[in-house]
């Protein structure tokens, strides 16, 4: 198809705006899958998505379309994830498109990962069609997100298309407008053939199979093509497009996106953001691709049979050839054996490849606390970085210890402004400013007012956000309040290192970094959480949580008794104390020596319930 007749565009939208329904409507619409076929969410194939209904993977589709015009036109159709976990698939997407359907909810207006993903399209330099959808709902004002579309980014209220995903309405305008208003893909036929690969999948018979847009020239299904930044040569299985799945062509040109099954049995092979050309003719410079994304949370994972490690580590690799943002290598641990310290972009990032793990691959793993990442400053003037808290030198090393800060940005009713604010006080937030997306104004049921929309902006740590201050935020503000945040630099704090011990005996993966000032607290619930966890033996165990050599908390488990004085019916006491007596000097002795501590499962992730 001719390059001017192209248009490569994806949708992004605040997670739960509709973007899987519109998608299958555009699907629908175009014919692209047959009505026997059609299901709901269609592009959502993973399990782990259809049960939660989220996005997790960003996924292709070709839709073959003829206009008003008369002109049969390719659209190729990104569709993203909204949650602010995985907006690297977004950052992917966008670099292979020219266009963003930016897709917003009438009912709940503007949310913070709306914002966010609008500063990543104008960054790429694509060209934005604002989209207002879900009119058919009730609860539906159009008018009210209409002036925070306008105040916030400055569309006008004719420049926004309104439609309804769910029933179809205004879709066909929608894609007269994408026709419209995205610029058909620049490049030459002529040159070289270059590539961009914004994603990647194993498959047993094809190998690693490589997600591509082409950028300029061609590539034939015979060609040998040559991954510029590795230097790894290959020959071409199969090449196609996506219908969603895949289907076979002859090649691909400049400007349409598609898949080239390269053979490669080696998933870290072919790397997403690389660029493909062909050995015959190949090209000079690769493409600038795209920034990797740096992984900001950090925990260990480990299986429950040690012999399963060799397959927990070929799970990883291929999960980690179409998740960019995965990073892990080995570690060991005293506790747990061998294992992987893993880093993510976020918390359900982190449960959700957990999760696949578990289910994809049979494995049975034991995951340790979330940390963040540490920039350590040494007395003898180097700087190291840490992920893991076991691994945080002596004290008498240390000059300082810096910790990563975001800046986060949060949207919500005016009413729940104290709330958040008393939460981000209490997480050593510092406050930034405060803007108003919308005045309050009159309801039309009783002429109730209705409170407006804020738009509040912190500096936090990361590691105040981690665990709980999502769930709080909805908590306090009845899930009205969405966020988003992103890493700005690292800075001092008064951090030390809480260790347990269990039994007189450090458990590395009970470890942990807080502020000094929070440490005793921290110390108290730990142990008190681990009292109740661990099984009682027949021996009293001690648990000590400690900062440095000074104990700063201590709880006991009470040891089980056995029931010596079953044998004695009456008598004289002093025969009772005497078999009390052995017994007491037996565990004292005996059990504490050979006696060994099994900490369970549930205790590793005592530290996220500690509130």
């Amino acid at each position: 198809m001719s390059q001017d007749h192209v248009r490569n565009f994806c949708i992004i939208a605040h997670i739960d705006h509709g973007k899987s329904t519109l998608a299958d409507r555009l699907i629908e619409l175009t014919g692209a899958v047959s009505a026997r076929n059609m299901t709901s969410q269609h592009l959502d194939t993973m399990e782990l998505e259809q049960e939660r209904g989220i996005t997790i993977k960003a996924q292709a589709v070709r839709l073959q379309y003829k206009a008003k015009s008369g002109v049969e036109y390719q659209l190729n159709l990104i569709d993203t994830p909204g949650h602010v976990d995985f907006s690297y698939e977004v950052s992917r997407s966008l670099a292979a498109c020219e266009g963003a359907v930016l897709l917003i909810d009438a009912t709940q207006g503007i949310q913070a990962q709306t914002i966010a993903n609008v500063y990543l399209a104008l960054e790429s330099n694509l060209e934005i069609i604002p989209v207002l959808n879900k009119l058919d709902m009730p609860a539906a004002d159009p008018e009210r997100v209409l002036t925070e579309i306008e105040q916030t980014f400055g569309f006008g209220a004719g420049e926004v298309l309104q439609i309804s995903a769910k029933t179809g309405d205004g879709v066909s305008e929608l894609i007269e407008k994408i026709i419209e208003l995205v610029p058909p893909p620049v490049g030459n036929v002529d040159e070289p053939f270059r590539a961009l690969i914004f994603d990647s999948k194993f498959d047993q018979f094809k190998g690693v199979i490589a997600y591509i847009r082409a950028m300029h020239g061609s590539l034939k299904s015979t060609d040998r093509v040559r991954l510029m930044r590795t230097g790894i040569e290959a020959e071409v299985l199969e090449t196609g497009y996506f219908s969603p799945v895949l289907e076979k062509t002859t090649g691909l040109l400049t400007g349409e996106v598609g898949y080239v099954a390269t053979g490669l049995k080696d998933v870290k092979a072919v790397r997403v953001g690389d660029t493909m050309t062909v050995t015959t003719n190949p090209a000079d410079e690769p493409l600038p691709g795209y920034a990797a994304q740096s992984p900001m949370v950090f925990t260990g994972i480990f299986p429950i049979d040690g012999e399963d490690f060799p397959d927990l580590r070929d799970a990883l690799e291929k999960l980690q050839l179409n998740d960019s943002a995965l990073v892990f290598q080995p570690e060991s641990s005293a506790a747990l054996g061998f294992g992987f310290r893993c880093g993510f972009l976020g918390l359900l990032h982190m449960d959700i490849v957990q999760e696949r793990l578990e289910r994809e691959y049979g494995l049975g793993l034991i995951a340790t606390a979330p940390s963040v990442s540490y920039e350590v400053l040494l007395r003898t003037g180097e700087s190291i970085t840490i992920d893991n808290p076991s691994k945080l030198p002596d004290h008498n090393m240390l000059v300082d210890i810096l910790e990563p800060w975001v800046n986060i940005t949060i949207v919500t009713p005016s009413r729940y402004i104290g709330a958040i604010m008393e939460l981000v006080t209490s997480k050593r937030g510092e406050y930034k400013k405060m803007e108003y997306l919308e005045p309050a104004s009159g309801d039309d049921i009783g002429g109730k007012v209705r409170d407006a929309r804020v738009l509040l902006e912190y500096d936090i740590p990361l590691s105040e956000i981690l665990v709980d201050f999502h769930d709080k935020l909805k908590s306090g503000t009845q899930g009205y309040a969405s966020m988003d945040y992103s890493v700005i630099d690292n800075r001092t704090a008064d951090l030390v290192k809480l260790d347990v011990l269990v039994n007189h005996e450090p458990v590395d993966a009970l470890s942990m970094i807080t502020h000094r000032d929070e440490a005793a607290y921290y110390g108290r619930a730990l142990t008190s959480k681990l009292k109740e966890l661990i099984p009682r033996q027949m021996f009293e165990v001690p648990i000590q949580a400690s900062i440095g050599g000074k104990i700063v908390a201590r709880t006991n488990v009470k040891a089980l008794r056995k029931n010596v004085l079953a044998k004695c019916y009456g008598g004289d006491i002093t025969r009772k104390r005497k078999l009390l007596e052995q017994q007491k000097k037996g565990k004292k002795r005996r059990m504490k020596m050979v006696g060994s501590i099994e900490v369970p499962q549930e205790a590793f992730m005592a530290v996220l319930t500690l509130d």
